[in-house]
């Protein structure tokens, strides 16, 4: 089961890209979560929580009749997979992460405000610098920095390689498929009680975690700080990628994929 990030993305470059390679040798099953991609949305904006996407992934597999599944989840889809196989520990058999995100963690926030100021040019260099400066608290800065980037930006953030974030973006024109940012603002507003960072210890299924090295968007430091909570996993870092290593590395991807769910 592949489970996309965003929050609010789709599968329609993974299904383009990575996802035929790894169907030569596994069953690939797509779904694009509630209101994401070709999925209806839900007749209220504010049902968008991690425990209805928890009951959607649930309800599906019901549907699909399958007893037990891995999980391959990318960027938030990584979230998103550890909450469902923390919630739902007896279906769930391996986990494959993609460079992983903690949405509501400062340090996924530091990352990025980070990431933001080793991509930028002099002069937005200096405007972000003004707004540090400024005193402001860590959500401010966070969300003045984005409120500031455009496309170049962007990408410049989530690519090492800015052909292949051409491609990526041709791919995104391509599909008329877009975020709404509904999904990310509401579960921003009404995080979980007990945040995911408290409760990774209590995953034990086999896990794999993979990361560029240049991940500007999540990056190392997430990725490191699973880790050293889950009890049962291995990291394995891309030397040449940022944000997206199933673009950037595709064929070691596939290659760390499939030799993790075949062992």
């Amino acid at each position: 089961m592949i489970i996309h990030g965003g929050p609010g993305g789709n599968h329609y470059v993974f299904e383009r890209t990575i996802g035929p390679l790894l169907s030569t040798s596994r069953t690939v099953i797509y779904y694009e979560q509630r209101g994401c991609g070709r999925s209806e949305m839900p007749f209220d904006d504010t049902e968008y929580s991690v425990p209805l996407l928890i009951e959607d992934f649930k309800s599906l597999l019901h549907w699909l009749g399958v007893k037990k599944v891995d999980l391959l989840g990318y960027s938030f889809g990584g979230e998103l997979a550890l909450e469902i196989a923390h919630a739902l520990p007896n279906i769930i058999n391996r986990i494959v992460l993609s460079g992983p995100s903690l949405i509501h963690s400062e340090v996924n926030k530091l990352v990025q405000i980070t990431g933001f100021c080793s991509v930028v040019d002099s002069k937005m260099y200096g405007q972000l610098q003004e707004i540090l400066n400024e005193g402001k608290s860590i959500d401010d800065v966070y969300n003045a920095y984005w409120d500031r980037a455009d496309r170049k930006v962007v990408d410049l953030l989530m690519f090492e390689n800015q052909e292949i974030a051409r491609r990526n973006r041709d791919m995104w024109e391509e599909s008329s498929l877009v975020n709404t940012g509904l999904m990310f603002k509401a579960l921003q507003k009404f995080p979980l009680s007990i945040s995911l960072i408290d409760r990774l210890r209590d995953i034990s299924q086999q896990t794999l975690i993979m990361t560029g090295v240049f991940d500007r968007n999540t990056g190392i430091p997430i990725s490191k700080l699973i880790h050293k909570e889950l009890s049962n996993s291995e990291l394995v870092l891309f030397h040449h990628s940022a944000h997206f290593p199933d673009l950037e590395e595709p064929e070691k991807f596939k290659e760390t994929v499939l030799a993790f769910l075949e062992n």
